[in-house]
C-alpha cells in the first residue's frame, strides 16, 4: 500500500453477498487512495434469492477480508426501495459528502452522478489485480458443492464456515440457485 492518498473520501455500494476477490481488490484500491471509505450495504433489507445474508454478516465478511484496515471504513446499511431517486436520496444520505463515488452499476452512476463524481469501480483495480468473479457465481459453487473457497478472501472462507452460513444458505437457497442456473426444458 505504498499509493498515495488521493482523495479524502470515497463511496461504493455493493450488496456483499457474499465478499468476493473481486470485491477485495476494489475494497484494497479504494483504501489505497483514500483516507477513508464508506461502504454502502445495498439490499439491507432483503432476504432472498439474490441476498441470503444479512447486512450485518456482509459487514462481519468485510472486516474479516480487511483485517485492521476495516478501521477505515465506515459502514452503512441501504434499503433497496425500488424506487431510484428516493434510493438515490438516501444513498446521500447515509454516504455523506465524498470526493469520489465508484461503481460498476450505469444506473445508479446515473442516479448519482448529479450528486457526486462518478467513476467506474474497476478503475481503482490495476489490471494485473482485477479478478473476474461475482456473488452469483460463488452463490452457484456453494450450491453445487464445487469449490467455493478459491473465489473468497481466506478470511470470509473461515467465516462462512465457522458461523454455518454456507449450511445455511444451502438449506434456505441452495435448490432455488440450482434451479436458476438450470436451462427450462424445451416446451
Amino acid at each position: 500500500m505504498d499509493t498515495p492518498v488521493l482523495v479524502g473520501r470515497i463511496g461504493l455500494v455493493a450488496r456483499f453477498k457474499p465478499v468476493h476477490l473481486g470485491h477485495l481488490a476494489v475494497l484494497e484500491g479504494a483504501l489505497e487512495r483514500a483516507a477513508a471509505v464508506v461502504i454502502g450495504l445495498g439490499s439491507a433489507n432483503r432476504h432472498d434469492l439474490d441476498n441470503p445474508w444479512s447486512a450485518a454478516e456482509s459487514a462481519a465478511m468485510i472486516r474479516a477480508a480487511l483485517g485492521p484496515a476495516a478501521s477505515r471504513v465506515t459502514l452503512v446499511e441501504l434499503e433497496d426501495l425500488g424506487d431510484g431517486p428516493r434510493w438515490a436520496s438516501l444513498t446521500v444520505d447515509r454516504l455523506g459528502p465524498l470526493d469520489l463515488f465508484v461503481t460498476a452499476n450505469a444506473y445508479v452512476a446515473q442516479l448519482l452522478e448529479r450528486r457526486y463524481r462518478v467513476a467506474p469501480m474497476v478503475s481503482l483495480v490495476a489490471p494485473e489485480r482485477r479478478v473476474r468473479v461475482d456473488g452469483r457465481q460463488v452463490r452457484a459453487a456453494m450450491a453445487r458443492g464445487d469449490e467455493w473457497r478459491a473465489l473468497v478472501p481466506p478470511a470470509v472462507a473461515e467465516l462462512l464456515v465457522r458461523e454455518r452460513l454456507v449450511d445455511r444458505f444451502r438449506r434456505e437457497f441452495g435448490l432455488a440457485t440450482l434451479a436458476r442456473l438450470s436451462p427450462l426444458p424445451e416446451p
